[in-house]
């Protein structure tokens, strides 16, 4: 499945989300997917011990974070969640983003190769970029992807 297929199965796409502070992000995105039990609780909770600890080595120049955690901290299936934030900000002290992407990979293996990729090669395109930025519905987003 594609991330866009894994996000509409989890209607996991927020978008102009008001939110200033990084571990209530981490939460809102990890809730849709809490909801349909791809994730535990525990998960985006590891997230943000798991940031507090190393820091936000998740978030990129581009102004887009990808919180993770390891699988065995509640990953049930791989998943994503995508959320855009009405105004950046900035993940324990390090750059800001507005684009959220959280994600969660049942083993190491899918981490690497499918998680973090896929998130690149979705990414990798400025135009779109701009336009997620600009999008205003769930619909907008999806089409985009």
């Amino acid at each position: 499945m594609s991330i866009k297929d894994l996000l509409l199965e989890a209607d996991a796409i927020q978008v102009g989300v008001d939110i200033d502070n990084w571990q209530d992000v981490i939460r809102r995105a990890a809730s849709p997917l809490v909801n349909k039990g791809f994730i535990s609780h525990n998960y985006g909770e590891a997230v943000i011990k798991n940031t507090l600890e190393h820091g936000a080595y998740y978030v990129f120049d581009e102004g887009i974070a990808i919180p993770h955690a390891r699988p065995e901290n509640g990953v049930s299936r791989t998943c994503f969640s995508l959320v855009l934030l009405k105004n950046p900000v900035s993940f324990a002290g390090s750059g800001a983003a507005d684009i959220v992407i959280l994600f969660g990979a049942q083993d190491s293996n899918t981490h690497i190769e499918e998680g973090i990729r896929a998130i690149v090669d979705l990414l990798d395109n400025d135009v779109r970029l701009s336009s997620l930025r600009a999008a205003r519905s769930k619909e907008e987003v999806a089409a985009l992807l």
